[in-house]
């Protein structure tokens, strides 16, 4: 067992190449793992749904003007000051428990399948990819999160604005299970939207975009990325609206200050090297090859007898 293990490092590629099935079997493996991470994160997130629900709902209940937890209001239906949450359905409490837990079990185990993915990804790249590689996904994870908390920060602000356009005397009531999926679609929309300028600093750093020229869209990103926060936020308020638009536009500002300063790192580097058109310096100097080592003969040719020597070509030279 032990000259097996041995013969399999030895026998390891070390740029990661590998046959067909061993690749198969690898992501096989590297898929195991992550469901396995997410069936218990998702069954921990099972336990806790309420807590999550509590933690996305009352800030917006708070903002039209109630008081008390969702809880709360589920016991005491007297109270009416304020927009109600609720949930339609027999079956609705029981999927939207699930559908918390699961979308929150993803969430905590993106660590788990993150690194999984990075696991199978890595072998077939080079060391500057690598390097590269891991420096995007430590710059977006944060700015993704930056982009989430933008959303839970302007949610309530949204939903205060919104219910202002309610008859007088009506009763608001918002189902539980669309208010969550609208907090969901804000969060992704808002998080993706931050990875906006790592997106121009990887193609700057891919050769494709040059600061120049980043800098030089700088107008048509303003009112892109304007129209962009006006159309992906709901309501109609400008707070919404600068809250996704005023980071993202610091953002691309700041982009463009790594790809100016990584082109002019690349503009000198390359100023060390010959021009394409350039022939580069050869050292002819001769050099003193050291001493001749002799070599025997292979002895998997056959032993020749001399009539056999003497043949040349097809042609015997014996008279």
């Amino acid at each position: 067992m032990l000259k097996s293990a041995r013969k399999t490092e030895k026998d390891k590629d070390p740029e990661g190449r590998m046959p067909l099935a061993e690749h198969l079997r690898e992501l096989r493996n590297r898929l195991v793992k992550s469901l396995l991470a997410i069936v218990v994160t998702t069954v921990v997130a099972a336990m806790f749904y309420k807590d999550i629900i509590q933690f996305f709902t009352d800030p917006i209940l708070q903002a039209v003007g109630c008081d008390y937890s969702f809880a709360e209001l589920a016991k005491d239906s007297s109270q009416t000051s304020c927009a109600r949450i609720v949930q339609n359905g027999l079956l609705s409490p029981f999927t939207l428990a699930l559908t918390v837990a699961l979308s929150s079990g993803v969430v905590l185990a993106a660590p788990v399948w993150l690194y999984q993915l990075w696991a199978f990804v890595a072998p077939g790249l080079h060391r500057n990819e690598k390097k590269y590689g891991l420096g995007f996904v430590a710059a977006g994870f944060p700015l993704f999160l930056m982009g989430s908390y933008f959303a839970y920060w302007s949610l309530p602000k949204m939903a205060s604005v919104m219910l202002q356009f309610s008859i007088i005397g009506s009763d608001n009531q918002l189902p539980l299970d669309d208010l969550l999926n609208l907090i969901m679609r804000m969060i992704v929309v808002f998080g993706l939207s931050f990875e906006l300028p790592l997106l121009l600093v990887m193609l700057n750093f891919g050769g494709v975009l040059s600061g120049k020229k980043m800098a030089g869209w700088w107008r048509g990103m303003i009112l892109g990325i304007t129209l962009f926060a006006a159309i992906a936020t709901p309501s109609t308020d400008p707070i919404s609206m600068m809250a996704l638009a005023g980071p993202i536009w610091v953002l691309y500002f700041c982009a463009c200050a790594v790809a100016l300063t990584n082109d002019r790192r690349r503009n000198r580097r390359d100023a060390l090297k010959p021009a394409d058109d350039e022939a580069s310096e050869l050292d002819l100097t001769p050099e003193d090859i050291g001493e001749i080592e002799t070599v025997s003969a292979s002895r998997a040719l056959p032993a020749q007898t001399e009539p056999e020597r003497e043949r040349i070509n097809g042609y015997d030279d014996v008279t």
